[in-house]
């Protein structure tokens, strides 16, 4: 570490005055910052087993028997993956149709039905202005879509469940903004 010399006041040349004053302690906080700078730039990281051999890191060396890595030393890999898709993605092995034993399956489970998200009772207070966001948020994902992801016109449905029943809602969005509410009263 290189130490620079700098002119400072001598004590009979100290300022007087609060300006001065100021001027001096601006001047010695700076002095103590530089000097401090290159040792703070320089800090080393240990690993080192901790407590129940959980890794600790530190600025200080590990003591004997404890380093777990040096990162001065042993500087840590970068390692790039690449994303997964769909198509990337292996299926899972066929099996012969029976289930073993050993992968947990019950034979007397039954598939899980889904309650559906948002409010069903909702469906009844959409309207015109609506945005796609909140038009989710109050009643959840819709039971069919018609028309492009995309597209400027997409038409979302909604089937009759318990607490909106006998009523198919239609909502036509354009650019993501609610345009038109159909409600239909069907009967079972």
């Amino acid at each position: 570490m290189t130490v620079r010399s700098l002119p400072h006041p001598t004590p009979a040349a100290a300022p007087r005055g609060p300006v001065g004053a100021r001027r001096h302690r601006l001047y010695l906080a700076a002095l103590v910052v530089c000097a401090i700078a290159p040792a703070a730039a320089s800090a080393e990281v240990y690993k080192c087993r901790g407590d129940g051999a959980r890794p600790v890191y530190q600025e200080m060396p590990c003591p004997a028997g404890q380093e777990l890595r040096n990162f001065q030393v042993d500087p840590p890999e970068i390692t790039v993956l690449p994303g997964v898709t769909k198509s990337n993605v292996a299926a899972p092995p066929p099996t012969n149709g029976r289930a073993s034993k050993d992968n947990g399956h019950d034979k007397t489970a039954k598939p899980r039905t889904e309650k559906p998200k948002g409010d069903p009772a909702e469906r009844g207070h959409l309207h015109a202005g609506m945005t796609e966001g909140e038009v989710l948020t109050r009643v959840g994902p819709p039971n069919a879509t018609t028309g492009q992801k995309n597209a400027k016109l997409v038409r979302w449905t909604w089937f009759p469940v318990e607490g909106d029943a006998e009523t198919v809602t239609t909502v036509t969005l354009s650019s993501g903004v609610v345009v038109n509410v159909d409600r239909m009263h069907v009967k079972r």
